[in-house]
């Protein structure tokens, strides 16, 4: 499977555990602090070469060291890394987590390079011969000037999802509803549907969104597990029981595993349940690549 991904990029910095900030200038000694490689789009790619994906990454990063960084983080696991786009005028996103001990994740973010990137300079022949294309925070991309690009690599065959990094907004919504009717499969999660509808429930919210064109919602809920919700049927897939250190890059991680579940021809709730289990394994640690997960281990602990 040929999968590019495509949008945001950041290198987190998290630090474990954090459950209050000292005062003044105090200080306190932390047991772990991570470089991480993350981003919807980064992340995404990392965690769909563990399962055996073979993954080009498009983007923009920072002529700087993080952005040398990221892309050595991203090689190590596999990922091609050679359509990022340096720029001179941004430095690579960033982003601070102090991670607190039942694994709530809040977050110091810089945006940096990735409000950059110039969609005229879109690699649309790498786009347009994957099998499919993850598109990590299309708010950052200017919606409407990338639709037209989505409508070519859907037109060439080429399945196309996408997540949401900002927060659930109806003005994020709007901005972003030029690219919704190019989606196959849109990977948000509960909050981000209920803010940007109104809703209270959350099936009915996911269907809210498939009216304005999108093919399939698949949700996560946390602790809940996730949603698969297309405008004829909504199924539910648990999440797997797990001992929770950090919740950064769950979200990314059941993107992968949901889109990789896709391309191997499973169910859209099997798909959802393979997405959970990767998932499931990136919260027992720190970081987004955290887990030696592969495609065999993430298959194997799939209910029957």
């Amino acid at each position: 499977m040929q999968v590019v991904t495509f949008g945001a990029h950041v290198l987190d910095v998290v630090v474990h555990p954090v459950d209050q900030i000292p005062e003044g200038q105090g200080a306190v000694l932390v047991p772990h602090i991570r470089l991480v490689p993350a981003g919807p789009a980064g992340g995404t790619a990392i965690t769909l070469a563990k399962l055996g994906a073979a993954v080009s990454t498009v983007g923009a990063l920072g002529r700087d060291d993080s952005g040398d960084l990221l892309i050595t983080q991203l090689q190590r696991f596999g990922v091609v890394t050679e359509h990022l786009l340096r720029v001179d005028d941004q430095p690579t996103s960033m982003s601070v987590l102090p991670i607190r001990s039942n694994g709530d994740r809040p977050a110091l973010h810089l945006p940096g390079a990735n409000l950059t990137y110039p969609l005229d300079q879109v690699p649309i022949e790498l786009l347009t011969s994957a099998d499919h294309v993850h598109i990590g925070a299309p708010e950052l991309l200017n919606p409407a000037e990338l639709a037209p690009t989505l409508e070519k690599i859907r037109t060439a065959g080429v399945t196309i999802s996408a997540d949401i990094l900002a927060p659930g907004d109806p003005g994020v919504l709007a901005w972003i509803e030029p690219v919704l009717p190019h989606l196959d499969y849109l990977l948000p999660n509960d909050e981000q549907v209920l803010g940007f509808t109104g809703g209270a429930d959350l099936v009915a919210a996911c269907r809210l969104l498939i009216e304005r064109g999108v093919g399939c919602v698949a949700v996560t809920a946390g602790a809940d597990g996730a949603w698969v919700v297309t405008a004829t049927a909504a199924e539910h897939a648990a999440a797997t029981d797990v001992e929770v250190v950090d919740t950064s890059g769950c979200g990314d991680a059941f993107s992968a595993g949901f889109i990789a579940g896709r391309l191997n021809d499973f169910s859209l709730l099997r798909a959802a349940q393979l997405g959970c289990a990767v998932a499931g394994v990136v919260a027992t640690g720190l970081g987004s690549d955290h887990g030696d997960v592969d495609w065999s281990s993430a298959t194997a602990s799939l209910p029957d």
